[in-house]
Parts: structure tokens; sequence; C-alpha cells
């Protein structure tokens, strides 16, 4: 293998991949990157068994090859070289090593074959379609905070992507929840999606996803089998194993029947709960709402570290109540929220409240309530 290419495109590639690779790992050969030198590319490809990522970029390729190197060295390797910079990378046959040159640097990586280096084949896929990078990237953002990330409980340690209806509308719906919250989101069904079967994205495969829809307003083809999925956005290709369960029945826990609401700013509403739950315990994070007419006042109390209390004006017409929740929870769900405004649906002390965004009627979130 000899090619020549520009330091951005190999690192901005590299940081792209890299980021799949376990820094520690008892199998040697995870622990590399894939290269692949062909025609005027150079394509890596990167594993932890579960989650697969591989780019190609331009490069001049005088003598095409394949080979391994360790992946975390090569891309600090990159990093550290001035920016503008050209590489060479020349692998040397009798030692099986990796000559990288640039300028007055030179280093020297220790190759593996690439006949050991393991494939994620995506197989048969049953379902493609094309979906907008920005609506993708709304549904796992909103979503994935509520991932359960309790092992025991493993068909709840992803999001679950399926097909759904809401009012005589087809729509694709990522739901996640850990058994205390639940987040829902939804958008018109996308061409192709018709008919695919429900599947749970796991967490770490959601988290790199997001990673890679950060830079990016292209559109975003997904590809569904039995038991993997594989997200083609511009030049990187994410493939991913399935979680191989059954997601709960989720739609039980949605109320349906909350019909005392409070109308609240949510900016206000965040603050307060931030400011008050600093007096909260680590462990409790409770937090109380006691709602009255047109007002609600938050309470904690921490019998070590002493009590705090604020009143928010809101629009609540219903008779008093007082109801618990974990703080945290609460600003979690706030964050997700886009308009002004943050709908509570209530019902009683034991009861879950469902919260909806004002401007939004695409999202719904369940919470589950605390004693206080």
């Amino acid at each position: 293998m000899r090619l020549e290419i520009e330091r951005g495109e190999l690192l901005k590639a590299l940081s792209h991949v890299t980021s799949v690779v376990e820094r520690r790992t008892t199998i040697p050969i995870l622990s590399n990157i894939m290269l692949k030198a062909s025609g005027d590319a150079l394509m890596f490809k990167a594993t932890d068994l579960e989650r697969e990522v591989s780019e190609s970029v331009g490069a001049k390729v005088s003598t095409p090859g394949t080979l391994t190197v360790p992946a975390h060295v090569l891309h600090d390797i990159v990093r550290k070289l001035p920016e503008g910079a050209e590489i060479e990378m020349k692998r040397d046959g009798d030692k099986e090593r990796l000559t990288i040159t640039s300028g007055q640097s030179r280093f020297s990586l220790q190759t593996l074959a690439a006949d050991d280096f393991p494939d994620l084949a995506v197989g048969e896929i049953g379902h493609e379609f094309t979906i907008e990078a920005g609506d993708l990237k709304r549904l796992i953002e909103k979503t994935r905070f509520a991932i359960s990330t309790e092992e025991t409980r493993y068909y709840l340690n992803g999001i679950y992507l399926h097909p759904a209806e809401t009012n005589g509308t087809k729509t694709l719906r990522a739901v996640a929840t850990d058994g205390h919250r639940l987040a829902q989101v939804e958008l018109p069904l996308p061409k192709g999606a018709e008919g695919m079967p429900g599947v749970i994205v796991p967490r770490k495969t959601v988290h790199e996803l997001a990673r890679l829809l950060e830079d990016t307003s292209a559109k975003v083809k997904v590809g569904v089998s039995q038991t993997k999925v594989r997200f083609e956005i511009g030049p990187v290709v994410l493939t991913s194993k399935l979680i191989d369960g059954t997601f709960p029945d989720y739609g039980r826990v949605i109320p349906h029947n909350n019909d005392k609401e409070m109308k609240v700013p949510n900016a206000s509403f965040k603050s307060a709960v931030d400011r008050v739950s600093t007096i909260a315990s680590e462990r409790g994070r409770a937090v109380k709402l006691n709602v009255g007419k047109d007002k609600l006042i938050l309470t904690v109390n921490n019998p070590e570290g002493g009590s705090a209390t604020e009143e928010i004006s809101v629009g609540y017409s219903s008779g008093p109540l007082e109801i618990g929740f974990n703080a945290r929870y609460l600003l979690d769900i706030a964050d997700q929220l886009e308009s002004e405004d943050a709908r509570f649906l209530l019902a009683d002390p034991g009861s879950p409240t469902m919260v909806r965004d004002g401007g939004d009627g695409s999202a719904l979130y369940v919470l589950m309530p605390m004693r206080v």
C-alpha cells in the first residue's frame, strides 16, 4: 500500500470512525482500524462487534492495499501534525509496518492482517427509507435522555423506533423509557418505512448517531433488517446490531384521563426547579409541587440540608393538588420543550403525569410521581 492524503480529510474521517473503537479490549484486532486503499479513495472501517462505522475519502493511491493499524495511535499522530500537511502512508511488506511521513515527521506502526478484521454485514435489508438529518436528530435527541441504563432490563437500553398511527396519520415514532419517565416523539412516516418491524436501537448506537448528525444537513438513508440497522450519512455508514428483545406495551402507561391541566412558563419553571433542588438530597432529589388557583409552589425539604420554597404564576383552574417528582427528571423534560409554555396534565398524587410542549403536538412525556 502506498498513498498520499491531505491531513484535514484524514483527520475528519478518523474522528468519525475511531469513536467506536474501545481503548481497552481483550481482542487485539478490535483496537485497530482497517484501511483499504483502491482507485482514488481510502476507506476506513472500525468496529466493537456491536457497531461498525466506515467512511471513504479521496486519496492519491499509487499502490492499492488493505491493512489494519492501531486506531487511537493513528488518530493522535494525525491530530498532532500541522494543518494543511500532506501525509504519505506506505506499507513495508517485509516488516509488516505502516510508515507515515509528513514533512520532517516520520512514524512507523505495527500492522495486523486485514483478513482477521470482523465484518458486521447487515444482511438482507427488508426496509429502506430516507429521512432528513434534522428530523432524525430530533427523534433521538428528544427521547434519548429517558433510555434506561439498567442492564437487567436490557430491552429498555435503547430507543424503540417503529411505525405508528396518531389521529389517522401514519407516523414514525421513537420511544424511550426507564420505568420512571417516558419520552415519545413522532413525525410523518417516511416513504419506504411502511410495514417495517419495530426495532430497538441500542444506547451506544444512539449516542454515536447523534454525534455523526451534529455537523450534517444531508438526508440520511436508513436500512432495517431483522437483526441490524444501517444509517448512511453522506460518506459515513454506521451499522449496528439491534437489541434482541420485546419493547413493553408503553401505551398502557400513557394516561388518557388526566383532567387537571396546568399551563406553566417553561423558562420560569426550569429556573425555579433548578434553584429549589439545590437543597435536595443527592439520593432523593424530590421536589413537591403544590398546585392551586393560578399558582404553583415548589418545595424541597431536606432534613440534613434545610428547605427551599418558590412560587410561580401558572394557568390552573382545577382543584388543589400536591404531587412530588424527581427534580432531575423534571429538568430533563423541561430541556426538551421548545415553546414558551409547558402543559402538565395531572390526575392525582399517585398517578402518572403527562407533559406536553405547548406548541408541539408531536412530542409527549410521562413522569411517574414520587412520595414526598
